[in-house]
C-alpha cells in the first residue's frame, strides 16, 4: 500500500495515530476517506496485532469501528507494524461530555447506549470480549454516529487464563475482574454501567477522595457491598438498566442481548424513526443533538496485566497484591495518551 503519514492526532507509550494520506489515486479504493494508521514498533506491537486479529474475525458491525488492513514499514532504521482503521472526526464520548458542559443530556444517553449494547452484543456473540470498555474507546463521528474502538485488549471468551491476570482500566474494572482474574462478557456490562454514569455524571462511577490510592479502590471495589453511585436525577428506566449492569454475581448480571430489551433503550430506534422529517419542511420540534466539533486526539489509558508468585491468596490479601505502594492517583485523566495539535 502506498501512502504518506499526515497530522499526528494522537501518541501512546507505545503507539501514535496519525491521519493517512495515500499516494496514489488507485488506492483510494483501500483507504476511505478520512482513515487512521495506528504505529508501533514491532518489538513492542503485540496490541495492534491482537486488535487486528480480533476485528477481522468480528466483521462488519455498525457500531463497531472498522479494519482496512495493515503492513510494515522500516523507518529511520527501526520496522514499525502499522494497523488502518476509519478516522472519527468528532473525537470520542469523552469529548462529547466536554461539549455538553460535563452533563450529557438523557435523550443522547439512551442513544449512546443502544449503539453501544449493539455492537457489544455483537463482540459477545461471535465468543470475543472488549475487556476495556470506557468513554475513551467510543468514537463519536461525524454524523453522531458512535462505534466501540480499541480492540487491544480484547479476547476470546473462555480463553485460559491466569486467575491473578489483569485487564482493563481500574476504575471500569468488575469485581469478579479484581477478585478472581476473571474477564469474561459480564465484565463488559459492567464497565459499560461505569460509563453511563459518567457520561451523566462528566465524572467517575466511583465517588473518589482527592487522594485515593489505586489499592484502596480495588479494594472497594472487589470487597464488601458498596457499588458505583447512581445518578439520582436519572429517569427510573435509567436507574434500573444501570442497576442490571451493576449486579455483583456475573451470572446474574444482564447480558447484552438481554439489555437490548430494556425500556430505557428498547424505543430509541422507534422514536428516531418517527422522528424523521417526512419532507423538507417537517423540522417543527427536531433539533439537531449534533455539532461541529473540533477533531480530537484519541484517549488511551495503557491498562496494565500484573503477575504474581502465588495462586493462592484471600479476596483482600489478592486486591492488596494488586497494588504494592500505595501513591495519589488522578483519576480523571488519563495516565498515557497525550492530545497532539
Amino acid at each position: 500500500m502506498d501512502w504518506v503519514r499526515g497530522e499526528s492526532v494522537g501518541r501512546g507509550t507505545f503507539a501514535t495515530v496519525h491521519l493517512v494520506i495515500p499516494k496514489a489515486t488507485s488506492n483510494y479504493t483501500i483507504f476511505p476517506s478520512p482513515t487512521a494508521v495506528k504505529t508501533s514498533e514491532v518489538s513492542t506491537s503485540y496490541s495492534l496485532k491482537n486488535e487486528k486479529h480480533v476485528l477481522d474475525r468480528l466483521g462488519s458491525c455498525q457500531q463497531i469501528v472498522s479494519c482496512f488492513g495493515d503492513d510494515y514499514t522500516f523507518e529511520n532504521g527501526r520496522e514499525y507494524y502499522n494497523l488502518f482503521l476509519e478516522f472519527a472526526s468528532a473525537g470520542t464520548l469523552v469529548d462529547q461530555v466536554k461539549f455538553h458542559g460535563g452533563r450529557i443530556p438523557e435523550q443522547n444517553i439512551r442513544g449512546y447506549t443502544r449503539s453501544i449494547v449493539e455492537g457489544l452484543n455483537h463482540i459477545h456473540s461471535n465468543g470475543f470480549v472488549h475487556c476495556d470498555i470506557k468513554l475513551q474507546n467510543i468514537l463519536v463521528f461525524h454524523d453522531g454516529e458512535i462505534k466501540i474502538a480499541d480492540f487491544g485488549l480484547a479476547k476470546k471468551s473462555g480463553e485460559e487464563q491466569s486467575r491473578l491476570e489483569c485487564r482493563g482500566t481500574p476504575m471500569y474494572m468488575s469485581p469478579e475482574s479484581v477478585i478472581d482474574g476473571e474477564h469474561e462478557s459480564p465484565a463488559d456490562i459492567w464497565a459499560l454501567g461505569c460509563a453511563m454514569v459518567e457520561m451523566m455524571m462528566g465524572k467517575p462511577a466511583w465517588n473518589l477522595e482527592k487522594d485515593s490510592s489505586m489499592c484502596s479502590l480495588l479494594l472497594r471495589i472487589g470487597s464488601g457491598e458498596e457499588s458505583p453511585m447512581i445518578p439520582e436525577d436519572l429517569s427510573k428506566e435509567g436507574k434500573d438498566f444501570v442497576e442490571k449492569c451493576f449486579i455483583k454475581d456475573p451470572r446474574k448480571r444482564w447480558t447484552a442481548e438481554m439489555l437490548l430489551n430494556h425500556p430505557f433503550i428498547e424505543e430509541v430506534k422507534k422514536n428516531v424513526n418517527e422522528a424523521s422529517p417526512r419532507d423538507h419542511f417537517d423540522f417543527i420540534d427536531w433539533v439537531s443533538s449534533v455539532a461541529d466539533l473540533t477533531p480530537s486526539s484519541p484517549e488511551h489509558e495503557e491498562s496494565c496485566q500484573w503477575s504474581f508468585d502465588s495462586y493462592s491468596c484471600s479476596a483482600a490479601d489478592r486486591i492488596r497484591q494488586l497494588v504494592t505502594v500505595e501513591v495519589s492517583v488522578s483519576w480523571l485523566e488519563s495516565d498515557s495518551w497525550i492530545s497532539v495539535r
